[in-house]
C-alpha cells in the first residue's frame, strides 16, 4: 500500500492493525510500517514518537470501535457477552493490543476516555443483573482469548464462535441450576 494522500496518521495505523493481524503486536516496527505505507522511516515517528505512542492509537481506535460493537448490542448481558467474543474475532488486531498495557501509554486522555465510554456499555449491563461483573468479563474475555489462540478442543471450532459465546455465557448468567 503507497500513501499519497488524505490522512497519513490514519493510514499509518491502518496498516499497524493490517501488520499486527499477520504477526502480532511484537513484530510492529515502525520501519517496515513506513515502508508498507510508502513514506519516510522518520513520518511514523512524526505522528506516534514511538512504537508505544503508535500503539496507543491502535488501541484507542480499538476502544472506540469496541464501544460503538457493545452499544450496538444494545441492553441485555447476553447479547452483550457474544458481541465482545464477536469483537474480539472479527478485530483481533485490536484486541490483542487493546489488552495489553504494557504495549502503550495506559495514562493517554484520549485512550482513557475511549475505555471509558467502552466499559460503560458494560458496567450498565452488569447492574440490571445479579451477576458479579468481574466473572462476566473474565468468561467472555477468557472464551475470546481461548478461541483466538487455539486452546480450545477442536471440536468448539465447529461452530461460529458466537453461538459459542451465547453457550457459555449462558451458563453464568442464567444462574444457578
Amino acid at each position: 500500500m503507497a500513501y499519497h494522500h488524505g490522512d497519513l496518521r490514519q493510514a499509518l495505523i491502518a496498516s499497524a492493525v493490517e501488520a499486527i493481524a499477520e504477526s502480532g503486536p511484537a513484530a510492529l516496527s515502525l520501519r517496515d510500517l513506513a515502508r508498507r505505507v510508502g513514506v519516510s522511516h522518520a513520518a511514523p515517528v512524526h505522528h506516534f514518537g514511538d512504537k508505544a505512542g503508535l500503539l496507543t492509537a491502535v488501541a484507542t481506535e480499538g476502544y472506540r470501535l469496541f464501544g460503538e460493537v457493545l452499544r450496538a448490542a444494545g441492553p441485555d448481558l447476553l447479547d452483550l457477552g457474544v458481541a465482545y467474543v464477536g469483537f474480539a474475532i472479527e478485530h483481533r488486531a485490536y484486541f490483542e493490543v487493546m489488552f495489553r498495557p504494557d504495549l502503550y501509554r495506559a495514562d493517554d486522555p484520549e485512550l482513557v476516555a475511549a475505555r471509558a465510554r467502552a466499559g460503560e456499555s458494560l458496567s450498565a449491563a452488569v447492574a440490571g443483573h445479579e451477576v458479579d461483573r468481574l466473572a462476566a468479563w473474565s468468561i467472555v474475555h477468557g472464551l475470546a482469548t481461548l478461541w483466538l489462540s487455539g486452546s480450545l478442543p477442536p471440536a468448539a471450532y465447529e461452530g461460529d464462535p458466537r453461538d459459542l459465546a451465547r453457550t457459555v455465557a449462558g451458563r453464568l448468567f442464567a444462574g444457578p441450576t
